[in-house]
């Protein structure tokens, strides 16, 4: 960061809602984020695009809190409630360290930004002692660009979410209105700072933008629109992650149309306007596939291997 890491946690502006709140006097905005930083579990993940876990994983961070509250989020419990741990920044470099020795790709950081200026501490720890992974910003892409700016001197890769289309989709399922504006903004940051996927000679990935399309029911349309906005602003050079594996969960159960799954119908429009428009590069989910269990981070033991899961924030 390139101002003091507690200056920010004094005013904090990071995400777009810009609270502004004094965290180390212990006020908390709407993330519900304090003065430490706080993990829900760490390990070695398997379940990411194939580039970013590769056979040996990718060194996932689940952070606690967020910026957004999906109504269906599957990661509540810490996302939202706040299940975690509160941990000093020689512990979440500790953490870091472990991924590196037990020999993940990467370092994959689920849902950073309030934590921005811990990480950024001890990033710098870790690369004093020369320990460094290529770092991946695991995002639901409702970011500020000037916050994507100070932290992309240490960002190697963007794992990002285009959520929505609609604002009044955004408000509804994520309690964040300016949701499309602001995903749309902080996209092209990091399009402008990474670029299209640059993989090395295995097929890791080493730096570039993997955009994530989450298909909602009711909503293929902004998965649609999301995918002809990429093609009029960056073209189809961009790594698409297009994903089926909705599943109602949390606030969105017995909530018309947040408490079904996909259709058949509605998956095969996006992925056929995917296939239209020349996108060459990215994965497909079958809509047919079951899904994950245990949903995502949720019941891993700490420091233990998930089964196949989805690491996508909100």
């Amino acid at each position: 960061m390139k101002s003091s890491w507690r200056a920010r946690l004094s005013h904090c502006r990071l995400c777009p809602r810009q609270c502004g709140i004094d965290r180390l006097r212990g006020e908390r905005g709407y993330c519900g984020a304090g003065a430490e930083a706080e993990v829900f579990r760490y390990a070695p993940h398997h379940g990411e695009e194939p580039p970013i876990s590769g056979p040996r994983g990718s060194g996932t961070v689940f952070f606690s809190r967020c910026t957004m509250h999906c109504i269906y989020c599957q990661n509540y419990p810490w996302s939202q409630c706040g299940d975690g741990a509160a941990c000093a920044v020689e512990e979440l470099a500790g953490m870091l360290r472990d991924l590196a020795d037990r020999g993940c790709h990467n370092w994959n950081l689920v849902s950073p930004t309030p934590w921005l200026p811990h990480i950024a501490v001890a990033l710098e720890r870790l690369k004093q002692d020369g320990i460094r992974l290529p770092v991946v910003y695991n995002t639901s892409g409702y970011e500020r660009p000037e916050t994507l700016a100070d932290a992309g001197e240490w960002v190697d890769l963007y794992l990002t979410d285009l959520r929505y289309a609609d604002e009044r989709t955004a408000a509804e399922a994520s309690g964040a209105p300016t949701y499309v504006r602001d995903a749309r903004r902080a996209f092209r940051e990091m399009w402008s700072r990474a670029g299209p996927l640059q993989t090395d000679a295995a097929g890791i990935a080493r730096r570039g933008v993997i955009c994530r399309l989450l298909v909602l029911p009711g909503h293929a349309g902004e998965a649609i629109d999301n995918l002809r906005w990429l093609t009029e602003t960056v073209g189809t050079d961009v790594a698409v992650s297009l994903m089926a594996q909705y599943t109602p969960a949390h606030a969105a159960i017995g909530r018309p149309p947040w408490n079904r799954r996909l259709t058949q119908r509605e998956y095969d429009a996006v992925r056929e306007e995917m296939e239209r428009l020349g996108f060459n590069t990215g994965w497909m989910q079958n809509l047919e596939e079951p899904t994950p269990e245990p949903l995502l981070g949720y019941r891993m033991k700490p420091g233990s291997e998930p089964s196949n899961t989805e690491g996508a924030s909100g």
